[in-house]
């Protein structure tokens, strides 16, 4: 997938979040930084089509056709602590649900996604009585795990221990290179070194 930004700009009331933004996305990983508040979630949304942008345009193509709007969900999964989960389902509902709008990784296969999940345990308990642990680690894959050309993570590695950081690396590690990847943080250890930063504070534009 290619993202194209051409001067996309975003306000909120008098505040420019930020301007004149243009930027060529295709696959990779991007590391979008910045200092809390910067408006790092605010560009994800915008990217991946929730939120419209105040002006400027936007052009996602797959296979070099374009996408069109009303089918973006289909190219994108996302995981970020404001995007919430169904906590009604059981998490074997959950994931069979996501996976009706979405197939599943090649290399994974819908058989083992509990497995790579490390989440057998909790087949059939209600994603609402789930620690935060485990609901971030469901949100990661099925984000990650989701065949699709883009992947938006903001700030991954909420709420997750030692051992599941370790388990976000190594999943991370098997779709690097075959999506665009975007991770919003501020903290390096949530994106790999050789990701391309784009700094958003470089694209504001103050009060006007």
């Amino acid at each position: 997938m290619t993202i194209t930004a051409e001067n996309l700009c975003k306000r909120f009331n008098r505040e420019w979040i930020f301007r004149d933004f243009n930027y060529h996305f295709q696959t990779g990983t991007y590391a979008i930084t910045g200092p809390n508040g910067s408006g790092k979630s605010t560009l994800l949304q915008v990217l991946w089509g929730q939120v419209p942008a105040t002006s400027g345009t936007m052009l996602l193509s797959e296979a070099g056709v374009q996408v069109a709007e009303e089918d973006l969900f289909k190219h994108v999964s996302i995981a970020a602590p404001y995007v919430e989960l169904m906590e009604e389902l059981t998490l074997e509902e959950a994931i069979r649900f996501h996976f009706s709008f979405k197939k599943v990784r090649k290399e994974i296969g819908q058989d083992s996604l509990l497995d790579r999940m490390e989440l057998t345990h909790a087949r059939g308990k209600q994603v609402g009585h789930f620690s935060s642990g485990m609901k971030q680690r469901l949100k990661l894959g099925l984000a990650l795990f989701s065949d699709v050309g883009a992947v938006f993570l903001d700030e991954p590695t909420t709420n997750l221990d030692t051992p599941s950081i370790a388990w976000y690396w190594r999943n991370f590690e098997q779709i690097e290179g075959k999506a665009c990847i975007f991770i919003a943080s501020n903290h390096q250890e949530e994106y790999p070194a050789t990701a391309i930063k784009v700094h958003l504070p470089d694209y504001k534009g103050g009060y006007k």
